[in-house]
């Protein structure tokens, strides 16, 4: 079973991956994912956190905000959705809010 899924892999070619923080699911079969990355300053040499969010597709709608999924490049789906959902890689605590 293994080979078919390399084979398919193979034909695709390499897809860039992005692990990141789900921050919205209220669209139908889509989540906003934040992406973080930090680098140096070009000319201070400061390390600066930047942020860059993603519209993926999530066929099964199983990502919740705050969880850690794992996105994959993907043809454009529409209008700004040009990546999917691979994995979850790490649920969020699932925390009840206080009622006042």
């Amino acid at each position: 079973m293994a080979e078919p899924t390399t084979a398919v892999t193979a034909a695709r070619g390499h897809r860039k991956e992005r692990i990141g923080q789900v921050v919205s699911n209220k669209m139908a079969k889509t989540i906003v994912v934040l992406v973080t990355r930090r680098y140096p300053h070009p000319r201070f040499r400061k390390v600066v956190t930047g942020y860059k969010k993603f519209y993926a597709h999530d066929e099964k709608n199983e990502a919740k905000p705050g969880d850690r999924v794992r996105i994959e490049e993907t043809r454009p789906l529409s209008k700004t959705k040009r990546w999917r959902l691979v994995q979850v890689v790490e649920r969020a605590s699932e925390v009840t809010p206080v009622q006042a």
